[in-house]
């Protein structure tokens, strides 16, 4: 798949690496990518301390015949993140991520979605739709994507379904476009740190159900949106990214609602980007996010 500049990505891999800090990390694993002929194109690195804290790479590498060697690359590397207990993964930028977006009645973070992965700024494959409504399959036909009618009316039900589509059609990552129901706990430990959900409002502020009336009936000067990563607590994942508007006393509920959409659908869109890029690394309740 092209990239964001058009080059060929069917040489190119990503090292995603966290381990306890120490020195000698970063020459490490640059001595050993060097040693097989790979070229660094972009790293980034960050520690929460340096002295006993927690350290964060991300190398982005080109290396001929990639896509054929990357087990072999994976089993060499392995000694290595033994040696400095390292958790980590390879990945290859010529395989995008499969994405299934959820959904309920409102459309704009789906459409948002959908445009920003004909424009070539998603680069990921969405391979499917699931709504507990039919209200957008045809907003899923129009873009030749497969849609799923799953009510919700039994979650047990609903979820082995899901599970089902998702399995089928090889799903990586589950995107949550405005979907209003709750998954069960375990259904997010199997997908843990691969749901993405877009909450619309500035959390920790107004978690839960109509935050825009939390958010008027407090009269504030701000409302914002949150994409995070789902965990079993409601709206209280690892937070990927977060934007704000200004409003004022003027402003009702609805108008609150107007404004803050056009947040929401930004700031899912460019976690999900960062997500299926590589680019967020998990620690604890929070994120180390490369952008």
């Amino acid at each position: 798949m092209p990239g964001r500049n058009g080059e060929s990505r069917g040489n190119r891999g990503r090292l995603l690496v966290t381990c306890p800090d120490r020195p000698g990390i970063v020459a490490t694993v640059s001595q050993f990518l060097f040693a097989r002929g790979a070229n660094i194109v972009h790293s980034d690195q960050h520690s929460t301390d340096p002295f006993g804290g927690q350290f964060f790479l991300r190398v982005e590498f080109e290396l001929p015949g990639l896509v054929a060697s990357a087990a072999e690359v994976e089993r060499d590397f392995a000694p290595i993140a033994d040696r400095y207990a390292m958790q980590w993964r390879l990945t290859l930028a010529s395989v995008p991520k499969r994405l299934a977006i959820f959904v309920s009645k409102e459309r704009h973070c789906l459409q948002e979605l959908l445009w920003q992965r004909q424009a070539g700024d998603l680069p990921a494959e969405i391979a499917l739709i699931a709504g507990n409504h039919a209200l957008l399959a045809p907003v899923a036909a129009a873009w030749g994507v497969p849609f799923h009618h799953v009510p919700g009316d039994d979650r047990v039900a609903a979820e082995a379904t899901q599970e089902e589509i998702l399995r089928a059609a090889g799903v990586d990552t589950i995107v949550l476009a405005r979907y209003m129901q709750i998954l069960s706990p375990p259904f997010v430990a199997r997908w843990q740190h691969r749901i993405i959900n877009i909450h619309h409002s500035f959390l920790p502020a107004f978690a839960g159900a109509k935050p825009y009336h939390q958010a008027y009936a407090r009269g504030v000067k701000l409302i914002g949106a949150t994409a995070h990563y789902v965990t079993a607590d409601l709206d209280a994942g690892p937070i990927i990214e977060q934007d704000v508007q200004r409003v004022d006393h003027r402003q009702s509920p609805d108008d609150l609602r107007r404004l803050g959409r056009q947040i929401e659908r930004t700031v899912l869109a460019r976690a999900v980007a960062w997500h299926v890029e590589d680019r967020v690394l998990v620690h604890g309740n929070k994120t180390v996010v490369f952008a």
